[in-house]
């Protein structure tokens, strides 16, 4: 998926380019703080720029996005502060940035696999609902899969999109809700339960790496070029 130039200077291997790129991703280190084994900084520069505008990660998400289990998907949400240094771009409608009691803020929607790796992921501003993308999100729901999601997912329209799509929806109904549904709340917490359970195990593996980096967080501007590499 990678592009490649057969003429012209010798390309520079891309798995160490590649090791660069994730590298300033990870650390959130500027990119003249590049360690010398990763190459020139310039060249991890230019390309992740310019992949980005050829599509190239996107089709890489894509092809990762594939292989996931089908069996069980979940939609949640995550709401998440703007850094100072994220909304320095004027007249730029393109942010998804909105104001709300905790000042500047982003949405997160995600849906994610049995496992809770990302299948789908997209951007709202802060203070919109959260079942403001499920039509987009949702629409690639396969046949058997059974969809979790909480309360506030709780809606005929979004029942009716997994039925048309052979899915079923999986989710708690509210309180004030009336009519009867199919749901079962043994599936819906054991579900939760495992993949709970994975993304705390996953966490404590990487705990200490993030307690020594997170002063190096603090000023990352890496979300200026590109946010879905910096969310994963």
């Amino acid at each position: 998926m990678l592009p490649n130039k057969p003429r012209g200077v010798r390309r520079v291997n891309d798995r160490r380019v590649l090791n660069g790129i994730f590298w300033v991703l990870r650390s959130g280190a500027p990119w003249r703080d590049l360690p010398a084994a990763f190459g020139p900084r310039t060249t991890c520069y230019n390309r992740i720029v310019r992949w980005r505008r050829a599509g190239v990660w996107d089709q890489i998400m894509d092809a990762l996005a594939a292989g996931h289990d089908p069996a069980v998907q979940m939609i949640d949400t995550s709401v998440v502060r703007v850094h100072q240094h994220g909304a320095c771009i004027a007249d730029n409608n393109q942010q998804d940035m909105g104001r709300s009691r905790g000042g500047l803020t982003s949405k997160i929607h995600a849906v994610v696999d049995s496992n809770g790796l990302p299948v789908h992921l997209a951007l709202t501003q802060g203070e919109a609902h959260d079942n403001r993308l499920c039509s987009a999100l949702l629409s690639a729901l396969l046949p058997q899969t059974m969809l979790l999601a909480d309360r506030g997912y709780d809606a005929d329209w979004i029942r009716e999109l997994a039925r048309q799509q052979g899915a079923w929806a999986n989710i708690p109904p509210k309180r004030n809700r009336k009519d009867p549904i199919c749901f079962s709340p043994y599936l819906y917490r054991a579900q939760l339960d495992r993949t709970v359970l994975q993304q705390d195990q996953a966490v404590s593996a990487c705990r200490d790496p993030i307690r020594q980096t997170r002063g190096q967080l603090s000023g990352i501007r890496q979300a200026r070029i590109n946010p879905h590499l910096v969310a994963g």
